[in-house]
């Protein structure tokens, strides 16, 4: 029978809203991710039938959770030797082991500092015990409820390689016995900046959507201002997390100018600044001047001081490129990434023109971690353009057409293949 498209779109957007409180509070049930995950999906898939059958609840969340959680227990309850194996998901000191025939693991009291399961999620995934990669993959995959496609494509590699970095995440939480709590202050320094990559990555994949036909995953960038917040709750004087929210609110804040009325793609240089968010820049730039107060200035605060720039600018026209190249230099000094010297280079095409940014950008031609980047093919062709250089930039439009499955950012290419205007001797 086919779902009630109703239906259908409450239960998406219930996953979209509710998929990190679902998982999170159903592992403080399970002790065990991998059952978790497979308990939620299977409460997901229920509510398909009964939401279109009994009516879509008023808290979708807490049907789901309470699902998810019942689940979990009457597969606990007929395999107790099942539960004896599971990985010790909790601090076994603040929660002793119980039987599962006992029901539900106790909520947080109201009076504990930091109740919210997604925090002690997050930083389950990011234990030291992880590799870097690993513990931003799974935590986007696991609190965030990304694909893995869309993890994989956020950090550039193939599926099936994410595929398996994830397996073996969640396999070293299991045999690490890593528990399951906000870690204590002492533990804090060596987990945060992992954390900070997570929460980051997680809004630039929402910022820009990797797939689909809208631009803008507003479901990822809410949950990724969502945790800033809650960070910054946390750690209320690190420069870190003040740069992190800074950079969020600031770039976020352009959000509804980033299209025009008719869904076409907006550049920097044709939105209308008035419609920028001024509250979330009030509140970014007096973030930004925190941030940058300990010296030297991590990297969170330089990109939110990069982004300061272009919210400080009264126009296009008046944007200090040569602080933003400035910025950029010191940025790739402490995080050499080849993204970000590929906005270096983007930022060289204003500052100093075109045939600078282009130089800066070849150099980069030979970065095995770019060979499938769209932004590489797009920056280039831009700058092409801009040289006057027509059939290099036909070319390189092209390629970068092949590496774009975002539907707004595939029209906004195949417009300016358009101007450039039919093929020398077609």
């Amino acid at each position: 029978m086919a779902t009630d498209p109703v239906v259908a779109a409450a239960v998406a957007d219930a996953h979209r809203r509710e998929w990190a409180f679902v998982l999170a509070a159903t592992a403080r049930v399970t002790r065990d991710l991998d059952l978790a995950e497979e308990c939620v999906q299977d409460a997901y898939a229920k509510a398909l039938t009964v939401w279109g059958e009994r009516g879509i609840p008023q808290r979708p969340g807490a049907w789901l959770t309470t699902t998810a959680r019942n689940r979990a227990l009457d597969g606990l309850r007929r395999d107790a030797t099942l539960r004896r194996s599971l990985p010790q998901l909790l601090d076994p000191a603040a929660h002793p082991a119980a039987d599962p025939a006992d029901g539900p693991a106790p909520e947080p009291s109201p009076t504990e500092e930091y109740p919210d399961d997604r925090l002690r999620l997050i930083f389950t995934c990011c234990h030291p015990a992880l590799a870097e990669e690993a513990k931003v993959a799974l935590t986007l995959r696991l609190l965030c409820g990304l694909t893995t496609a869309e993890v994989a494509s956020a950090f550039l590699v193939s599926e099936p390689a994410m595929a398996a970095r994830i397996t073996r995440a969640k396999k070293k939480i299991a045999t690490a016995r890593i528990p399951y709590r906000v870690p204590p202050a002492d533990e804090l320094p060596e987990r945060i900046d992992a954390v900070l990559t997570v929460v980051h990555l997680l809004f630039t994949t929402g910022h820009t959507a990797p797939a689909g036909d809208d631009l803008v995953r507003r479901d990822l960038v809410e949950r990724a201002l969502d945790l800033a917040r809650m960070l910054r709750t946390l750690l209320p004087g690190d420069s870190g997390v003040a740069g992190l929210l800074a950079l969020i609110l600031l770039t976020d804040a352009r959000r509804e100018a980033r299209s025009a009325d008719d869904g076409r793609l907006l550049l920097l240089a044709e939105q209308d600044r008035t419609r920028w968010d001024g509250a979330a820049i009030e509140e970014g730039l007096a973030l930004v001047r925190e941030a940058l107060r300990p010296r030297p200035p991590g990297r969170f605060a330089l990109m939110a001081a990069i982004a300061a720039v272009h919210a400080g600018s009264p126009s296009w026209q008046e944007t200090d490129w040569r602080e933003v190249v400035a910025l950029y230099d010191l940025l790739v000094r402490i995080w050499p990434s080849p993204v970000v010297a590929l906005n270096r280079a983007v930022a060289m095409g204003f500052a100093d023109g075109p045939a600078a940014g282009l130089a800066a950008l070849d150099a980069l031609a030979t970065e095995p971690q770019l060979a499938g980047y769209g932004y590489l093919a797009a920056a280039r062709a831009d700058l092409l353009r801009r040289l006057h250089r027509t059939e290099e930039a036909r070319l390189a439009y092209q390629e970068a057409l092949l590496l774009t499955e975002n539907t707004v950012e595939r029209d906004f290419l195949t417009g300016r293949l358009r101007q450039l205007g039919p093929r020398e001797g077609g």
